[in-house]
């Protein structure tokens, strides 16, 4: 008796130790369906946004070291050689951020949505996502992103050009340097 109910058991944990790998093996394929289904252009325009500020740290490093080291008759020269040297790094670094999203996805999100969601909420997500109403959106995301900001830079540069003012005459307080040239007055009547 006492052999059954041990045979019994070790069935049992089998059963179960094999419909948790399945469930598991399940979960995590559908994650990766799921993250695989969210990745559309606005992890384009992530990768480039993140090689962007790459290229500007750069910019900021170099563009100040143009001026003191290179004679003003060869900045021109000079300038357009680093923006074409600055352009292949900025592909080459676009296209060193876009390799890793597959690693990085697989070892991040895929095991994050397998362990926050269940295999029914994985498989509605993977559902939101094939739909057609969703495929358009995320292929008009870009264009209307673009408008979106667009019409908010328009919107806002006045009051930001005259909140720069105001910053400029603070930091010429405290700061110094040649104050704005004086109005031309009338010359004194005699």
């Amino acid at each position: 008796m006492n052999k059954l109910i041990t045979t019994l058991a070790f069935a049992s944990l089998a059963f179960t130790t094999g419909l948790h790998a399945q469930t598991t093996d399940a979960k995590t394929e559908l994650a990766a369906k799921v993250v695989k289904l969210q990745q559309g252009p606005e992890l384009d325009r992530l990768i480039a946004q993140l090689a962007g500020s790459t290229t500007q740290e750069l910019i900021a490093s170099w563009g100040p070291r143009l001026e003191t080291n290179v004679a003003k008759a060869n900045q021109q020269k000079a300038s357009e050689a680093l923006n074409a040297e600055l352009k292949k790094y900025s592909d080459d670094t676009n296209q060193l951020i876009a390799k890793q999203v597959s690693k990085v996805s697989t070892d991040v999100l895929v095991p994050a949505y397998a362990e926050r969601f269940t295999l029914e909420e994985l498989q509605q997500i993977a559902t939101f996502f094939e739909s057609p109403a969703i495929k358009k959106y995320q292929a008009s995301s870009p264009e209307l992103g673009n408008m979106f900001v667009q019409k908010l830079i328009d919107a806002s540069r006045a009051d930001v050009l005259a909140r720069a003012k105001q910053f400029d005459a603070a930091a010429l307080k405290i700061v110094g340097g040649p104050a704005a040239a004086p109005k031309a007055t009338p010359p004194a009547k005699k």
